[in-house]
């Protein structure tokens, strides 16, 4: 079956021990004999099932302070919502149905750690049945240096407020030559690392993510999925990988990679990142996200037969991936995304953020 595999490689990759050299080898083979292979792995340790979480997204401001080239989702001049305006977004989620909030901050002085552990506790004691699913470790770097105060208490604080899992976005690619030309003001790759590793020191868990189709090598792809491995090695904290194709739309790094003649990435090369990403944790992260807002439907259930075991959230709505020239939608209702899964002759499973089923 997997003739295009050397067998030392089928081991390695079965005992969670493939090499960069070993995985970079797997990204020319032909990629269906990639994907059985990833496939099989995705079998023996998750089975059938694939689960998605009722959610809802919430932005807590359209402002930033930084000058990421590939983002079009920031205003110079925009809103914060108050408190009181989160809690009613938080009643319209649980009104639907949504067990889970992901509320993402921003990269801006005014949310700082008064702000977020006041606006976490309001939510969790007026929705205690409602799981937060919140910031990411560059909003948490900036508000703890704002604040002068160390990772880890800045990581207590969410967590003592009812935080249950960070987001593990503004990963991008974990390499800082990529990060330079892409997000010069964001965070660097260590500081990403050390604000993941201390919220998995405080008991806090996150998902992990990759942005990839940029400017990025295939190398550079490997050598973020290796850094992911190699922390969960070290704290095993995190929830899942959810890779992320680039859109390339009302941004200057996508204009600029249009005008080049290079457009978005095609369903082969995402699919073989997925493939390839559970190749590679196999044995450390068992959780592979195939994100539908990203890569429309119909290739996110082609991805649950190349090593995706999951769908995402129903979302209700994504502004982010929106503003950037996404045409997938912003919400799949639940029901949508069980025919979804039963269609691909596979098992719906509701999670949490922990992939903890909800029955």
């Amino acid at each position: 079956m997997y003739s295009f595999i050397n067998d030392e490689i089928i081991e390695n990759a079965r005992n969670g021990e493939i090499s960069r050299e070993e995985a970079l080898s797997l990204m020319y083979i032909d990629p269906f004999a990639l994907f059985s292979f990833a496939n099989e792995l995705r079998k023996d340790v998750v089975g059938d099932k694939v689960t998605y979480v009722v959610n809802r997204n919430i932005y807590l401001t359209n402002m930033c302070a930084g000058s990421c080239a590939f983002c079009a989702f920031k205003a110079k001049n925009g809103y914060i919502l108050s408190t009181e305006d989160v809690l009613k977004e938080v009643e319209k989620a649980h009104v639907a149905g949504a067990t889970e909030v992901c509320v993402q901050g921003g990269y801006i002085p005014q949310l700082n750690m008064d702000y977020y552990a006041e606006l976490f506790d309001a939510i969790r004691s007026n929705y205690p049945a409602i799981n937060m699913h919140a910031l990411s470790p560059m909003e948490v770097h900036y508000a703890a240096s704002m604040d002068k105060m160390a990772l880890e208490e800045a990581c207590g604080i969410l967590k003592d407020c009812g935080i249950l899992t960070l987001t593990g976005t503004s990963a991008e690619i974990l390499v800082d030559r990529v990060r330079k030309i892409i997000c010069p003001d964001k965070i660097t790759r260590q500081q990403w690392i050390d604000t993941i590793e201390a919220s998995h020191n405080v008991g806090l868990r996150t998902n992990s993510t990759i942005m990839y189709g940029h400017v990025e090598t295939v190398e550079e792809r490997l050598e973020h999925i290796f850094t992911i491995r190699e922390i969960q090695q070290r704290t095993g904290g995190f929830t899942e990988l959810i890779p992320m194709p680039f859109m390339p739309y009302n941004n200057k790094v996508g204009e600029e990679m249009m005008q080049s003649g290079k457009f978005m990435t095609t369903g082969i090369e995402d699919l073989r990142l997925q493939a390839i990403a559970r190749i590679i944790l196999n044995g450390h992260v068992d959780n592979i996200q195939a994100a539908w807002v990203k890569l429309g439907k119909k290739l996110a259930q082609t991805a649950l037969y190349c090593g995706a075991n999951d769908l995402g959230g129903t979302l209700m709505e994504d502004k982010i991936t929106t503003a950037s020239g996404g045409t997938n939608g912003e919400f799949t209702p639940a029901e949508e995304m069980e025919w979804m899964i039963r269609q691909t002759g596979r098992v719906p499973v509701q999670r949490n953020a922990l992939y903890e089923e909800i029955r």
